[in-house]
């Protein structure tokens, strides 16, 4: 059974417009924190079990709850508010990250204050994955997943980053001295070749791979959640295993 008991607060902070953003945010476990950002679908039964499987494997799992009903999957009705929250999520721009990227940079200082932890893990998912990538480049973030990034729609040649992010990003992977992960399944049109060849150009082009990019076979999209199989030797088993021993090694290496 799924665990749905959380401590639930809620965080305020400003973006790049001095505009105000609050979230409330679930917190569940003990350990080094993890900031495991939302799927479009929502926070539904198959992100808390991540968020369970996370746990169970001694971490703090931070989940902003950004949009949707809790609990529920509501891919029709989180698309349209996704789309109404144009203050927040840009989901067309090109050479720049959404608002609520800053927001969530904001969260990762805050949760790395409150833990009194040398920094934060982030996992981003869809919607949400190119965000991983751009809260690499902070410097209260010590390890980032960007699992099938998908961002800007309709422009898989781009990335959702703007070119100071790229350049943040690039420099605090080569200070940590461990490439972050991305994955997407092999035909997934959502998260496809040329998205993983737009951030090989971006991140890796110089002969130094600063991103892990990494492509499963099959159709699926969700790699963490919805096409998930919790089986040894499945590819979505294998790529849990992986992202659990690079947080481990990525919190060794900061305490």
């Amino acid at each position: 059974m799924i665990n749905k008991d959380f401590l639930k607060w809620k965080f305020t902070a400003k973006v790049s417009d001095a505009s105000e953003i609050t979230h409330p945010i679930y917190e569940r476990g003990e350990g080094h924190p993890i900031i495991l950002i939302q799927e479009l679908p929502g926070i539904s039964e198959p992100v808390l079990a991540l968020a369970d499987r996370l746990a169970q494997n001694g971490y703090k799992v931070i989940l902003p709850h950004l949009f949707g009903a809790f609990g529920k999957y509501q891919p029709l009705s989180n698309t349209f508010r996704v789309f109404c929250m144009r203050k927040e999520f840009q989901l067309f721009s090109q050479n720049k990250s959404s608002k609520i990227t800053d927001w969530l940079r904001s969260l990762c200082r805050e949760v790395a204050e409150r833990n009194d932890s040398p920094g934060v893990a982030v996992i981003g998912m869809c919607l949400t994955g190119n965000f991983a990538i751009a809260l690499m480049g902070d410097k209260n973030v010590v390890a980032a997943v960007a699992s099938q990034p998908s961002l800007p729609l309709m422009k898989q040649g781009a990335l959702h980053l703007s070119p100071e992010e790229i350049t943040a990003a690039r420099k605090r992977l080569d200070e940590l001295q461990e490439p972050m992960l991305a994955y997407r399944f092999e035909e997934d049109k959502l998260s496809g070749v040329e998205k993983f060849s737009c951030i090989q150009a971006h991140f890796n082009s110089d002969g130094k791979e600063r991103v892990r990019l990494k492509t499963l076979p099959g159709k699926g999209h969700s790699v963490l959640t919805y096409d998930f199989v919790d089986q040894a030797g499945h590819p979505t088993h294998q790529a849990l295993k992986e992202i659990l021993d690079y947080l481990e090694r990525s919190f060794e290496k900061v305490d």
